[in-house]
């Protein structure tokens, strides 16, 4: 952390004809919001000007060359390219997407070198961000071969967490992707992740099934009986609460979902639909796993309403101080891991006097 003891929080402008610069900055236009963190903005101060007057947003703007340069009292801008674009919102521009990826690789190589403490994301276009130097399908893979550790996407809001085995795979390759090896690796990195991200001691995770009905006995498949039931019974066995798995069609509508602290589904959209359902708009996707903390929102780009002032900034500003509140989590169970004697004595002292 810098030596103002805030925490410095980086964004990326995502895709500039889509709706990431309207929340972005709604998110900060409120004066308060620096008494909390400096936000540093990586993109360019004449296309944040533009945003911030096409919006009729009251924000004060400070244009960076150097991150060295950060003011704390403002909304920095680090200038990341000096040229005018010309933005036409809700179109799909390959242009655009090399924008967006000179702002995504910008802000993390400032999240590498410490510049930065976490990362924000606005939303990027899958397809137009595709090239010979950028060819990943989306920010978790990026990150994932950028940043140490095992990358998994978590989606949260509040007490609701939702992981997943396999992300962004075609439907018909996801029995293939889903091996013993696989399902250990992503337990255990959202477990480490409950424990050091969100403070809870001895969390609780549930599994969804690979088949419907979990197979019915292998009627309907028997991955979910041969791979899946053996590689809980193990973890559990080794002191990993992990139960499972469970008939995904029927675990959220009951309610089950409300008793465990994280649940991991077997692919995409079995663990993002009922997600999104339960909180659109207000939920936040979080890259756990990484030596390095990032969010960003839990939508899209928004074309159909990308210009239009009407777009609801809520979920980019929980992801925003998502960001922070599982930095100083993060921090606080690295201080507690380093010197527990230490800290119990200072504990046992405080409380006698």
């Amino acid at each position: 952390m810098n030596k103002q003891n805030k925490i410095v929080v980086g964004i990326s402008i995502g895709d500039l004809n889509g709706i990431g610069s309207e929340v972005v900055l709604k998110t900060l236009q409120d004066p308060r919001i620096l008494d909390f963190f400096t936000p540093v903005i990586f993109a360019s101060l004449e296309i944040m000007n533009f945003f911030k007057d096409h919006y009729q947003l009251e924000c004060n703007l400070f244009g960076i060359d150097k991150l060295e340069a950060i003011n704390h009292k403002k909304i920095n801008v680090f200038n990341t390219w000096k040229e005018s674009v010309a933005i036409n919102f809700g179109l799909e521009n390959s242009k655009i997407g090399s924008y967006a990826i000179k702002s995504l690789s910008a802000s993390v190589a400032a999240l590498k070198s410490n510049k930065i403490d976490v990362l924000v994301t606005a939303p990027i276009n899958k397809s137009n961000i595709q090239s010979e130097d950028f060819n990943y399908p989306g920010h978790t893979d990026f990150l994932n071969r950028e940043l140490e550790g095992e990358s998994l996407m978590l989606m949260i809001k509040d007490s609701l967490r939702v992981g997943l085995l396999t992300d962004h795979v075609p439907v018909k390759d996801i029995s293939k992707r889903i091996t013993k090896e696989l399902i250990e690796k992503k337990i255990r990195t959202i477990k480490d992740s409950l424990i050091k991200d969100f403070g809870i001691r001895k969390p609780k995770i549930a599994v969804l099934g690979i088949n419907p009905h979990n197979g019915d006995h292998g009627v309907i498949g028997s991955e979910d009986d041969t791979l899946l039931r053996p590689v809980l019974q193990n973890l559990f066995n080794e002191g990993t609460l992990v139960y499972g798995p469970y008939a995904a069609d029927s675990f959220f509508g009951s309610g089950n979902y409300e008793s465990f602290d994280a649940i991991i589904a077997s692919y995409h959209d079995q663990g993002l639909v009922p997600f999104k359902t339960l909180s659109f708009g207000r939920g936040v996707n979080y890259t756990a796993g990484l030596n390095k903390i990032r969010t960003s929102p839990d939508h899209g780009t928004a074309f159909d309403i990308a210009g239009k002032n009407i777009a609801d900034n809520t979920s980019f500003k929980a992801a925003l101080f998502n960001a922070i509140e599982i930095f100083k989590k993060r921090e606080e169970y690295q201080l507690l891991s380093k010197n527990p004697l230490e800290i119990s004595t200072q504990k046992r002292i405080f409380n006698k006097n």
